[in-house]
């Protein structure tokens, strides 16, 4: 496991659908689970600049450095490169967290080209940054500066698997010229990139771009049951055939039921076994983060993530202190005025199982017959 105390000092501001605790939540969690200790944890190097910059540009770069340290941006520049607009607040901490993932991203990257294994960067996953500007939250764009560092370290071929609610947009475009790397998306259709704050050539991503490049928008209400069948008889056979010596799994969970970001009704125990379906069909796998905005079901669900990797067993029922974490948390959305139970005392959700409905059966038959 990769993390930080920078991510537990620094966040953005409270009404910011940011502004929770996760990677430090899911970090005390796991430890007082005894699931994490010094021999399984890695603190997190920092990326420089000269490493942010075999993606970004570093004008770009210089500019989110800058209005980290002044605490405002030129009107001209906010424009230029969408700082402190559309949702990529200006806080302190916005340069160094997100170097920080992007360092996490690096570092996995070494260890998984040279022996292969399993990472967990819970920091990383920020799926939507631009080379020239920030996007849906995310400044800096670790997946693609960590799957290009894969290649420079000599890794013949990286499988990207995205199932955040959000389609992972400035992944896919990043590698659209390269067949050594598949992306492939499965997401909230309609979801993102959303109309009213994309830039000129943002929108028409969501359709497939090469036969390296795969999206599986899902409709709104989509359950346990359809990601199952999705996994087993659609993606798992994409990651076969395409036989990569990594996998990238972006597990963000923004995708379950608790969460206020999505309409698809997922639970953790759904993507624990998506993980789990995919986690032996590649030598390395790499675990990262990305959206969830209730702090309760992050926490829990990359949790779980971990138990997953480890093959930990699962307590029914949170021992004291981590009931206590979990009670300490402080929410100001609506639906944190009265937490589930379930979200302080469980690590696993309730499964929710449902039909198999006909839109996700016509998206299966064109994703098998591709």
């Amino acid at each position: 496991m990769i993390g930080s105390e920078v991510f537990r000092a620094k966040k953005q501001r409270r009404d910011h659908p940011l502004g929770i605790p996760r990677v430090s939540l899911t970090t005390d969690l796991c430890r007082l689970l005894g699931w994490v200790d010094d021999r399984n944890y890695i603190d997190s190097p920092r990326a420089t600049k000269l490493d942010l910059a075999d993606f970004h540009d570093p004008e770009y770069i210089d500019a989110v450095e800058a209005s980290e340290k002044l605490g405002r941006v030129d009107p001209t520049l906010a424009e230029l490169y969408h700082i402190g607009v559309n949702g990529n607040s200006i806080f302190d901490g916005m340069f160094r967290r997100p170097a920080t993932a992007c360092g996490g991203g690096l570092l996995a990257a070494n260890r998984l080209a040279g022996a292969g294994g399993a990472i967990f960067n819970i920091g990383g996953g920020q799926h939507h940054g631009r080379p020239d500007r920030a996007s849906g939250f995310c400044y800096f764009n670790e997946p693609a500066l960590t799957i290009r560092a894969l290649l420079r370290f000599g890794v013949e071929r990286v499988f990207y698997l995205d199932l955040d609610a959000h389609q992972g947009d400035g992944v896919q475009d990043a590698f659209l010229d390269e067949p050594r790397v598949y992306t492939l998306s499965v997401h909230e259709a309609g979801r993102w990139p959303m109309a009213k704050t994309a830039s000129p050539g943002d929108l028409g991503t969501v359709e497939d771009s090469g036969p390296a490049h795969r999206n599986l928008p899902v409709s709104a209400g989509f359950n346990d049951t359809e990601l199952e069948l999705l996994m087993e008889v659609a993606v798992l056979p994409l990651i076969q055939d395409f036989r990569p010596n990594v996998i990238y799994f972006q597990g963000g969970c923004d995708s379950l039921a608790d969460d206020p970001q999505s309409k698809l009704m997922l639970s953790n125990t759904a993507l624990w076994r998506a993980l789990a379906i995919v986690s032996d069909a590649a030598p390395g796998i790499l675990v990262s983060g990305g959206g969830g905005y209730n702090p309760y079901a992050v926490g829990r669900c990359w949790a779980g993530y971990w138990a997953t990797l480890n093959g930990f067993d699962i307590p029914a029922s949170l021992p004291e202190p981590a009931q206590n974490l979990l009670g300490e948390i402080t929410w100001t959305h609506r639906l944190g005025r009265h937490p589930e139970r379930h979200w302080l005392c469980t690590v696993a959700d309730n499964p929710r199982p449902g039909r198999l409905r006909e839109e996700t059966k016509d998206m299966l038959r064109k994703a098998i017959s591709q």
